[in-house]
């Protein structure tokens, strides 16, 4: 991951609080406990201990009552003070809501990542907390638009993680798809930001020369106007929208569109709508897409 702003990781974990739990799940093999639900809660901990301490996240699971409590920290450098600090996280929140805790950390740095991974020895005996530590080789690699939709944070963390990588491209494609169709117009751009900025300098030549090569095509239709509502989808600044998903039907369909594909294709999103053409390309096989995109009887 670049060096990302420390909020943006825990926004993430904000905005979805069960991807705590799904990644401790997924990358760590956890056995979590039954809940039916993940909330936020107050990160201060200073009516369990002598003095105030704020954690960056606490996930608290329920099923009914408190079941299991996770700590997230997002950590971008090392800090020794941490190590006296997350204990102290640990306990108190374990004694507030009278549960099970544990420590889950996300870091950019594999270094670092592999030191904080130790235990934290507490004294003599037995007495140590194992923090989960998440370091950028953790993250699930996100290329599948259908995964990114369900879960746009996964997403975008799999981009801050694997963006200057060899699938940089993919995953980059995939949690943009996903941030255009999240609510929330500060959301989606924040999303979208995090996205382009983990992007290394390959991977964003590629999508830039894609976009690129789809431009001519959007502007003219633009100019004809052929159905109304285009335009204010493009005025409200959804281009860029438009344009990866002319990248997922030319996935779909492992060819390049041609120009009367470009523009059939825009006249089904003022037709049917973008958000039902978005479900279209990940419904369809590739066959059936061609059929769908060529068909000129709106079935």
């Amino acid at each position: 991951m670049p060096s990302l702003p420390h909020e943006a990781i825990v926004e993430l974990f904000r905005n979805r609080p069960v991807l705590a739990a799904e990644l401790l799940a997924e990358v760590f093999s956890v056995a979590l406990p039954r809940f039916t639900e993940a909330r936020i809660e107050p990160a201060e901990l200073a009516d369990v201990i002598p003095r105030e301490l704020r954690a960056d996240l606490l996930v608290l699971l329920l099923d009914g009552q408190p079941v299991l409590i996770i700590i997230v920290e997002a950590q971008l450098h090392a800090d020794p003070d941490k190590a006296f600090a997350w204990p102290t996280y640990v306990v108190g929140a374990r004694a507030r809501y009278r549960c099970p805790a544990c420590l889950l950390v996300v870091t950019h740095d594999a270094a670092l990542a592999a030191r904080l991974a130790a235990p934290i020895v507490l004294g003599p005996g037995e007495a140590s907390i194992r923090p989960f530590v998440l370091g950028p080789r953790g993250v699930p690699v996100v290329t599948a638009a259908t995964e990114a939709q369900k879960r746009p944070e996964l997403a975008v963390l799999s981009t801050m993680a694997h963006g200057r990588t060899d699938v940089g491209l993919d995953v980059a494609v995939a949690a943009l798809v996903a941030s255009a169709g999240i609510e929330g117009d500060e959301r989606k751009r924040t999303y979208t930001d995090l996205v382009l900025l983990s992007l290394g300098e390959a991977a964003r030549k590629a999508l830039e020369a894609h976009m690129n090569r789809n431009h001519e095509y959007l502007t003219e239709f633009a100019r004809k106007n052929f159905h109304q509502g285009i335009d204010k989808f493009l005025d409200k600044g959804a281009l860029l929208s438009l344009k990866l998903l002319f990248h997922q039907f030319e996935r779909r369909l492992a060819r390049r569109l041609t120009e009367s594909e470009h523009v059939r294709l825009l006249e089904r999103i003022g037709e049917e709508g973008y958000e039902r053409v978005s479900e279209v390309v990940l419904d369809l096989s590739p066959e059936e897409l061609a059929a769908w995109l060529a068909d000129k009887n709106n079935r």
